[in-house]
């Protein structure tokens, strides 16, 4: 079971950009799919992004495409999301999570991720 602990969020202007990481531990972290989560106040929790453990399958919200990547360094267990031209109605609490199936299924439903960090704020103002 990995563990996994975000970093990178804050405030930014709407157009602006932030990178997220997340940090996992544990020797396992190649074997997982990771991605990302977010939840907007008052809102559902929705899937942002996701990438297999070799890194070249890559799922995206309609929503994110075009504007945001997600990536990842095996050799040194993290995890990213570049958010670039940043909206207002990005602004959520964004989640990193593991899963030891695939990135389909993580993208799928929430119940197939293993893992989850504690989340950081993204504040996008307009």
């Amino acid at each position: 079971q990995v563990q996994l602990a975000e970093s990178g969020g804050g405030l930014a202007q709407a157009g602006g950009s932030l990178r997220l990481s997340c940090a996992a531990s544990g020797r396992t972290f190649s074997a997982y799919a990771m991605g990302w989560f977010r939840q907007a106040p008052g809102k559902e929790r929705e899937f942002v992004a996701a990438i297999s453990w070799s890194g070249d399958i890559i799922y995206y919200v309609d929503s994110v495409k075009g504007r945001f990547t997600i990536s990842r360094d095996n050799a040194k267990n993290t995890v990213y999301l570049q958010m670039n031209s940043l909206k207002a109605e990005d602004t959520a609490v964004y989640y990193c999570v593991g899963s030891r199936g695939t990135a389909a299924q993580i993208m799928g439903n929430a119940r197939n991720v293993d893992a989850w960090g504690q989340g950081t704020l993204v504040t996008v103002s307009s």
